[in-house]
């Protein structure tokens, strides 16, 4: 049995282990690995995540700046200022809200200026794939506010993963900075039970040092937070699933990423993060049966 938690998001909680829940992505982007620039005007991206909560999804995560491989990204250096990306997501807050007053939406963003304003718009979760790393007023920034947290591990920025030096244990790794990160976070003022960890596939792991956390999900419980995970298309699935020594396009991962997300549901993870909501939701319903 998952352990059970209540997420705090200021407003109200969300229940997290009875169910594995559903948070659908809305890229705001026209550059993203998987679906760049099929929802980057307002009104497209309004629809889909829309359509996402119609389809199953509990959550929506907003974001409008990809963290692909090879991207510039941080307080210096990112490709998208903090006003083109606020460009990009407020509008779409604001009319989701509009649409589904009850819709718990996400801000995927290492920003401390579009997490502020992301939640004064109506997101409950701010979803920092950098672990409160890249930029250093975030920290502040959350503590100050009033919402849940993602705390995502990352290793190295994504214009430096190419370089990075392989992993002897990356679960061991993976475990021992989130807990470091997650320690910060706390003595930084941010309260424990608003927080939400998440191993970070792929970011800033060899595409063999991704299996291991898979094989190996279940240990992160070690660290008593509740759990997200983001698998979905990711190259790992793509290598898994290759053919004649060719990976698998991102459009025929759909499969392997269903296969990986009941994985990952069976050792008890309390978030999926996905795109292909109505897949991943309806396989959820058998896996959270076969762990009930």
């Amino acid at each position: 049995m998952r352990p059970v938690f209540d997420w705090n998001l200021g407003s109200r909680s969300l229940t997290l282990g009875k169910r594995t829940l559903v948070m659908g992505i809305v890229n705001v982007t026209p550059d993203s690995f998987s679906d760049g620039g099929e929802h980057f005007n307002p009104e497209d991206a309004v629809a889909h995540a829309l359509k996402l909560l119609d389809e199953g999804a509990d959550i929506v995560d907003v974001g409008g700046e990809s963290t692909r491989p090879g991207a510039n990204v941080g307080e210096k250096n990112a490709s998208v200022t903090a006003e083109e990306e606020l460009r990009r997501v407020l509008p779409v807050i604001a009319e989701i809200k509009r649409e589904s007053v009850s819709a718990v939406i996400s801000i995927d963003t290492y920003k401390a200026k579009v997490a502020r304003a992301a939640v004064e718009a109506g997101a409950e979760i701010v979803n920092d794939v950098s672990g409160l790393q890249w930029e250093p007023e975030m920290k502040k920034a959350l503590a100050a506010m009033s919402c849940g947290v993602v705390l995502m591990h990352t290793r190295g920025r994504p214009d430096e993963w190419k370089s990075l030096s392989p992993v002897a244990d990356p679960v061991v790794l993976v475990k021992r900075e989130l807990r470091e990160r997650g320690e910060a976070a706390v003595l930084a003022g941010i309260k424990r039970d608003r927080f939400v960890l998440d191993p970070g596939f792929g970011f800033g792991k060899r595409l063999e040092e991704n299996y291991p956390l898979l094989k190996r999900f279940h240990e992160f419980h070690e660290l008593r937070y509740p759990l997200l995970v983001g698998i979905s298309r990711k190259s790992f699935i793509g290598r898994a699933l290759a053919r004649n020594g060719k990976d698998a396009a991102v459009g025929d991962r759909l499969f392997g990423t269903l296969g990986a997300e009941i994985a990952l549901a069976l050792q008890g993870a309390h978030i999926i993060r996905t795109h292909d909501v109505r897949a991943c939701a309806d396989a959820l319903r058998l896996a959270d049966v076969a762990t009930s």
